[in-house]
């Protein structure tokens, strides 16, 4: 099974810092990772603290979105289970460098530019005038409009896009590959504590998982237009996914072993780019999508060829 993990900045991952920074709640998190969906009492129980402690630190780490509870019907009354939301966190001084100029091609695709899609609601397309359509109307991904959209959501499903493979265009071969979006999770409203699990797949080969802490909406994105109501999702996370010669990579962390060699990237005129939500996924929490004019970054999907002769 996929490995579930966060990379904290610690500039700006101010409150996971924070939930980590205690003994206690370190404890708390390697319980929940081992006995996933105990409830609080069995919490204290098994970590040796105090119920009222338990509570008071697991307050600390949903507010960090480390931990996620749910309520749930027992014999007497309600009791709160507790998740784990990642398996691994890694603290990061060091992102990846990013490659020469010189050898890499970029292509921005706009965000309504798709070839395929298949989503389930809620979902729905808008550009920076307005929404696109109807709202949760999985039909509307196909409206001539959609050119325009610079955001988008859904539940599950998928967004595909055809990137042309510049490199083969002037007979240069691939050594690897870089997409770079901005992503959330998406929840009717927002929620920071909602994970969902976020599959790539290119050329038909899936790449890996990762996983969306949540839907972020306590401030207006920076781009984000002033009619786009306040509860609505604001922004998301800016994420790079790179493909290279030893494996795959979000922000330099490993997150499976394909290789850009596994992806017929020199065979093929086009590069094609799934983004995908499963419905059976472990966190099928939904998705944003933040293009230009939306979001903290103002910019849509980019592709990156690091090419040699």
């Amino acid at each position: 099974m996929s490995s579930n993990f966060l990379v904290i900045d610690p500039e700006k991952d101010l409150a996971a810092i924070k939930g980590v920074s205690s003994l206690p709640r370190i404890k708390l998190l390697k319980e929940l990772s081992k006995r996933p969906g105990i409830n609080v009492n069995e919490l204290a129980q098994a970590s040796g603290l105090p119920q009222s402690s338990v509570s008071a630190h697991l307050q600390v780490l949903e507010k960090a979105g480390l931990v996620r509870t749910e309520t749930q019907k027992a014999r007497k009354g309600n009791q709160k289970i507790c998740f784990a939301v990642y398996d691994e966190l890694v603290v990061t001084f060091h992102p990846a460098a990013p490659a020469s100029s010189s050898d890499m091609i970029e292509v921005s695709m706009p965000l309504g530019l798709y070839t395929n899609n298949s989503v389930t609601g809620p979902c729905g397309i808008c550009s920076t005038e307005g929404i696109i359509g109807l709202l949760d109307v999985p039909e509307t991904f196909m409206d001539p409009e959609r050119m325009k959209t610079s955001l988008l959501w859904f539940t599950s499903g998928f967004v595909e896009y055809q990137f042309p493979n510049n490199a083969k265009l002037r007979g240069d071969s691939i050594e690897a590959i870089e997409i770079a979006m901005e992503v959330s999770s998406e929840v009717p409203g927002t929620l920071a504590n909602w994970p969902s699990d976020i599959v790539l797949s290119i050329n038909g080969k899936e790449i890996g998982v990762w996983t969306s802490p949540g839907d972020y909406g306590d401030h207006r994105g920076t781009y984000t237009p002033g009619w786009w109501k306040l509860k609505g999702s604001q922004y998301g996370m800016l994420k790079t996914w790179s493909v290279g010669p030893v494996g795959t990579f979000v922000d330099g962390i490993r997150i499976s072993d394909i290789k850009a060699q596994d992806l017929d990237l020199d065979d093929h005129r086009s590069v094609r780019l799934r983004i995908e939500v499963k419905a059976e996924g472990r966190h099928p929490g939904g998705i944003n999508i933040f293009g230009r004019g939306f979001g903290n970054y103002g910019h849509d999907i980019v592709l990156r060829l690091k090419t040699k002769k």
